[in-house]
C-alpha cells in the first residue's frame, strides 16, 4: 500500500481545495472529501446548520453532520479494534462545533484505515468498503448542504 500522508482535515496545501490527490488512493480522497465537509460545516451559520433539508430525510446539517462524525467513529473502532461491534462514542456539542467533529472523527478513519490495528490488520475488502462507503456519505452530506 503507497505511503498516505495525513494532514488534519481541512488543511490546505499551498494553493487552497482541490488539494492533489493520487489517482485511485482512496484514503486520499477521502481524506480530501472529509477536508472539504469540515469546511463547508464550519462556513455554515448556525441558522443553515438548524435548517432542515429533505435531502437527508428531513434532518438538519447539525444532527446530519453529528450522525455522520459517529458514524466515523465507529467505523475507525472498527477497523483499528477488529471488533464489528465496537463503537467510540462522539459528544453532542453545539451545532457549531459539528465542522470540527466531523474533521477530527474523519481523520481519525482515515488514519485507521491506513494504519490498522497492530494486532488485527483490517481486511482489504472490508477496509476498502468501509472507506467507499465513508466517502460516499461525506460527498452526500456535502452536496446537501
Amino acid at each position: 500500500m503507497a505511503a498516505v500522508l495525513i494532514t488534519p482535515a481541512g488543511a490546505r496545501s499551498s494553493g487552497g481545495y482541490p488539494r492533489p490527490v493520487p489517482a485511485g488512493d482512496p484514503d486520499a480522497e477521502l481524506a480530501t472529501e472529509v477536508g472539504r465537509l469540515a469546511d463547508r460545516l464550519r462556513q455554515l451559520s448556525e441558522s443553515r446548520l438548524r435548517r432542515r433539508y429533505a435531502e437527508l430525510g428531513d434532518q438538519t446539517a447539525a444532527e446530519a453532520g453529528h450522525a455522520l462524525a459517529q458514524w466515523f467513529a465507529d467505523a475507525a473502532a472498527r477497523l483499528t479494534d477488529g471488533d464489528p461491534a465496537a463503537r467510540r462514542a462522539v459528544p453532542r456539542l453545539t451545532d457549531l462545533a459539528v465542522g470540527d467533529q466531523v474533521a477530527v472523527t474523519g481523520t481519525d478513519l482515515v488514519a485507521a484505515s491506513v494504519t490498522g490495528s497492530p494486532t488485527s490488520e483490517p481486511a482489504g475488502a472490508e477496509r476498502a468498503a468501509v472507506v467507499a462507503e465513508a466517502l460516499e456519505r461525506a460527498q452526500r452530506l456535502r452536496r446537501a448542504v
